[in-house]
């Protein structure tokens, strides 16, 4: 799958995908780009999610002009030592094959922690 890592995100956990391509925002030039014009993008460049940090991206986009997922990562913070533990989840959504259009919240909650 083509997964997308949002600018807010540190590219360390592009090695935790290794199953995937993931580019960053930046290796997509896209640095800058609203979220709009950004889904829009990965669109048009056959992209199957996007990972993000901000959670107001889910109540600022009509998920239904976009058939996007994007998983919402949800921590403390967003370095690297905090995200990690979220990604075997993603990677198990991702095994699976069926993602849905529109966000989907990840976070240790969701495992029972």
């Amino acid at each position: 799958m083509r997964l997308l890592l949002d600018e807010n995100l540190p590219k360390r956990l592009k090695s935790d995908f290794p199953d995937h391509e993931i580019f960053t925002v930046r290796d997509k030039e896209w640095s800058g780009i609203k979220n709009g014009e950004l889904l829009q993008l990965m669109v048009a460049d056959k992209f199957d999610a996007l990972l993000t940090f901000d959670k107001n991206l889910q109540h600022q986009q009509n998920f239904l002009k976009y058939p996007i997922t994007v998983f919402v990562l949800s921590a403390l913070n967003n370095t690297y030592e905090q995200l990690k533990p979220l990604t075997p989840l993603i990677n198990q959504i991702l095994s699976n094959n069926r993602l849905m259009p529109g966000p989907t919240i990840i976070s240790l909650v969701d495992r029972g922690s």
